[in-house]
């Protein structure tokens, strides 16, 4: 941090840009929404000067942090950071990265990843992949997890990114740690008649009897044609849809029994092709169980599912199609109602950040669009932020802006979405000046930690540069505060200053952007 008479600048450096590629996948002081970049070696400049100063392991701390509790968009990019760790020069680096890969990679999926990024990077790196340390680490990764646990997970997740894990147990060679490993390793290997074998006639474990039904079961169900003994096994057995082949999903029977235990992020995602395909049918009991779920508040926390997943589902269900329009559904009233009760209990599922927020809304005739990939209009969007912040961090002041100048803006922590899209739309205009909300807080003394600015126009006009106007309220109020412009519609365009690290820009609208508006505000990023 530079300080210069009485103000401060948060300086952008490499562990800045590591921090912001972790986070959302870029070293820029920019993330649009949906971006699925391919990530390579020329996007990460930081990175690779940090591991030159030789602070390798310092990294692989940083990847670890962002790899956990949700703080980064995306898994890829930490990921990805490891896997460059783990093929650097530096003895201290690589075993750092071999000794967290566990703690990353947390899914076979992930580690799948992790193999074919180090396959990529070979020839950049001028490496080889499979040495002792690496064969090592995925034995390790197989060998450490619960005998169970990774029977379930290899029957879910067989194959990624070209790899099988027929692959990686035999480029590994790795040996099992005890009899139940074996046994897990023994089938993803050689099959189920060799398991069967070897263990069908012996006296085994505990343990080992456990994870031998089990396996069984996902064999029994994975030679069966048959719709009813499908359901049966799913229902007995709690089997998942990744564990059934593609014919099984054609009998409705059998998608009604996964739906009965079926993680509640992934009904909320399929709600829509249910109510087409008929599996959830208007007054059925699985639309009452379905309701049930999704309204429970047990469950709800539970999943940690978040305000803006439930958005997200209400309206891309409540709009009867998908985006490519080959499905349609007429949504059925009471799905709808559970949905909307949903969205309100999420709310005590977001931990409070306990920083000072000013957000301030543009609200113009362009809040009548919709989100660029999503079914969720830019009123709803800027309405369901501000009620978010609104209602889970103390110190929040709501702002709108119009015609060069802020006007009331009466939503508050109780009032329902709706209520909230009404106010912020019922003043239309398309005048922009994103600095207004910072002059109002310099003007009557607040001292702000985070502002974020919600519009939807792409071209702004102001007298003063946004950077000024920030380090004149920082001057004033003696806090590093930060700036947040967040183009819901926008191309990309960006007004923030990027020789200071506390101004981001953000286009677009998914539940990745609080978590990156969270990790600046906490000074993660």
């Amino acid at each position: 941090m530079n300080s210069a008479g009485g103000g401060c600048s948060l300086e952008v450096n490499d562990k800045t840009k590591l921090c912001r590629f972790l986070c959302y996948g870029s070293e820029e002081h920019v993330y649009i929404s949906g971006e699925r970049d391919h990530i390579s070696l020329d996007g990460t400049g930081a990175l690779l000067s940090l591991l030159q100063e030789g602070r390798g392991c310092e990294v692989v701390e940083e990847i670890k942090r962002f790899s956990q509790d949700g703080r980064a968009v995306r898994i890829n990019p930490s990921i990805f950071a490891l896997a460059v760790c783990s093929q650097h020069s530096e003895l201290k680096t690589r075993q750092a990265a071999f000794k967290a890969l566990k703690e990353v990679c947390r899914d076979p999926a992930h580690l799948f990843a992790f193999i074919q990024y180090k396959k990529e990077l070979k020839e950049d790196m001028k490496c080889g992949i499979w040495g002792r340390a690496l064969r090592k680490a995925v034995a390790n990764w197989y060998n450490d997890q619960d005998a169970m646990s990774l029977a379930v997970s290899v029957t879910k997740c067989k194959q990624r990114e070209g790899w099988t894990h027929q692959d990686l147990l035999r480029l590994s060679h790795t040996i099992p740690a005890h009899d139940a490993i074996a046994l897990v390793i023994k089938y993803v290997t050689k099959g189920w008649q060799e398991v069967q074998a070897a263990y069908g006639s012996k006296e085994n474990s505990e343990e080992v009897a456990r994870v031998l039904s089990y396996l069984e079961v996902v064999h029994k169900v994975n030679q069966s044609c048959d719709g009813i003994e499908v359901v049966s096994l799913v229902e007995e057995h709690k089997l998942e849809r990744e564990q059934l082949l593609t014919d099984h999903l054609q009998f409705k029977q059998v998608w009604r029994a996964l739906l009965k235990e079926m993680p509640l992020q992934s009904l909320l995602k399929i709600l829509g092709k249910m109510t087409g395909d008929k599996i959830l049918e208007p007054g059925s009991s699985e639309v009452a169980d379905a309701c049930a779920r999704i309204q429970s508040e047990t469950a709800l926390k539970k999943a940690k599912i978040h305000p803006f997943n439930v958005l997200v589902a209400t309206k891309k269900y409540s709009r009867g199609q998908n985006h490519r329009g080959r499905l349609e559904w007429i949504p059925d009233s009471s799905i709808l109602k559970a949905l909307d009760s949903a969205f309100y209990k999420c709310f005590t599922n977001v931990e409070p950040v306990g920083k000072r927020f000013v957000v301030a809304v543009d609200i113009s005739t362009s809040l009548t669009s919709l989100v660029p990939g999503t079914s969720v209009s830019t009123a709803v969007a800027a309405a369901a932020t501000v009620m978010l912040f609104a209602r889970t961090e103390a110190d929040t002041q709501v702002l709108a802006y119009s015609e060069g100048t802020l006007v009331p803006c009466a939503v508050s922590s109780n009032m329902t979405l709706g209520q909230a899209t009404f106010e912020l739309v019922k003043i239309p205009s398309d005048s922009t000046d994103c600095t207004l909300p910072i002059t109002w807080a310099t003007a009557n003394g607040k001292a702000v930690d985070v502002f974020i600015v919600l519009t939807n126009n792409p071209v702004w006009t102001f007298s003063v540069r946004p950077v000024e106007t920030l380090r004149k309220h920082r001057q004033k109020s003696g806090v590093c505060s930060k700036l947040v412009v967040w183009g819901l519609t926008s191309p990309g365009q960006t007004i923030a200053d990027t020789e200071d690290g506390g101004f981001l820009n953000i286009c677009g609208f998914n539940l990745g952007v609080l978590n990156i508006i969270r990790n600046l505000a906490q000074g993660l990023i």
